[in-house]
């Protein structure tokens, strides 16, 4: 165990950046070490507004959807045939079927047999996005003391790097923060979880590799409560939601827990790749049967063309998105804003 000193009064900027890496993914990615100290905050002024970065970030998206629909509203009056190449394209974005449908219909709607031009439909585009991210983009709210946040996913979609985000954030609102290092299949992820903590102040639990999460997280939730701690993250081994015996030791992690408190974990955060696709559709599910999940975090929205899967995940899910991640710096973990995410990705400004 490690017992840093409290964090300092220092403020970080509320900035934000988004979507520019290679959109293939491999079936099972795997999560890099990173032994370098998170890199330092530059100055405000020295950094776009949020909105640009956002834009930019999700440019890969964004353009690929406003290409295809240039081709498409440029030719000729509206018909069906142009209509059934809006819905192809808006599947082929990972917005999901349901949501396809319903943005061709609008689309239609009045228009029919009508010049229509490409950003009339951007604009549909984006109402339909917000109004079905709007009811779900949540803060994530601390109500107990300790509240403890189990952050989870599969491996490779920066679940470390999250959680020093995270904790960035909270101690910059004066909360005392404990990250626990339940990653203990490998050591660079404990390593990593205490750079963040030197760097912030916080203390961090960590035993050697190969130490049981369960037990681990006990000890840590009992620790907190006992030194006064605002807020327990803990970190978990990366795992494929068709792994039954890992999924099985998460669902450990969180009864052992609630021996201790009956109410934790008191969120449950699923971070997912956004180059994943259709996959994280899968995760969702699986990981909410076993983990109970609470909340949504997605990150690497700058590295893929299929930010759209946001959008399927919850029309299918109906659960909160709190954050979305988009670089390696602490101010890059921001809370999701439906209305400047749905016009990014129109490619609205």
């Amino acid at each position: 165990m490690s017992d840093a000193d409290r964090p300092q009064d220092e403020k970080t900027p509320f900035f934000k950046r988004i979507f520019g890496r290679k959109d293939e993914a491999p079936a099972e990615p795997k999560e890099e070490p990173k032994q370098e100290e998170p890199e330092q905050e530059k100055p405000e002024q020295d950094r776009p507004g949020w909105l640009r970065r956002l834009s930019r970030g999700l440019a890969r998206s964004s353009q690929a959807i406003g290409t295809s629909l240039a081709d498409i509203f440029t030719k000729r009056r509206l018909d069906a045939d142009m209509l059934q190449d809006l819905e192809d394209v808006l599947i082929r974005a990972d917005l999901g079927v349901a949501a396809a449908e319903r943005i061709k219909e609008e689309v239609a709607r009045g228009r029919y047999d009508k010049d229509v031009g490409v950003d009339e439909v951007k604009n549909v585009l984006a109402t339909e996005v917000e109004r079905v991210l709007a009811p779900l983009a949540k803060p994530l709210e601390i109500t107990s003391r300790p509240f403890v946040i189990l952050v989870i996913g599969v491996n490779g979609s920066g679940k470390t790097t999250t959680i020093g985000k995270l904790a960035s954030r909270l101690t910059d609102e004066g909360k005392r923060v404990v990250l626990v290092a339940g990653d203990t299949f490998r050591a660079a992820a404990i390593e990593q979880l205490q750079i963040w903590g030197k760097r912030l102040g916080c203390e961090v639990i960590a035993r050697e590799s190969g130490t049981d999460a369960a037990g681990l997280g006990y000890d840590a939730l009992q620790s907190a409560r006992e030194s006064g701690a605002d807020v327990l993250i803990m970190d978990t081994a990366g795992r494929l939601q068709n792994r039954t015996e890992l999924m099985a030791e998460l669902e450990k992690i969180v009864r052992v827990m609630k021996k201790l408190d009956p109410a934790a974990p008191h969120a449950v955060l699923l971070v997912l790749d956004a180059t994943v696709g259709q996959n994280a559709l899968a995760q969702v599910e699986i990981f909410g049967r076993s983990a109970g999940v609470t909340g949504l975090v997605m990150t690497k929205l700058d590295g893929t063309a299929r930010g759209g899967i946001l959008v399927a995940i919850a029309e299918k899910f109906d659960l909160p998105i709190h954050f979305i991640g988009v670089g390696e710096s602490a101010e890059d973990l921001q809370p999701f804003d439906a209305r400047d995410f749905a016009r990014a990705i129109a490619g609205l400004e």
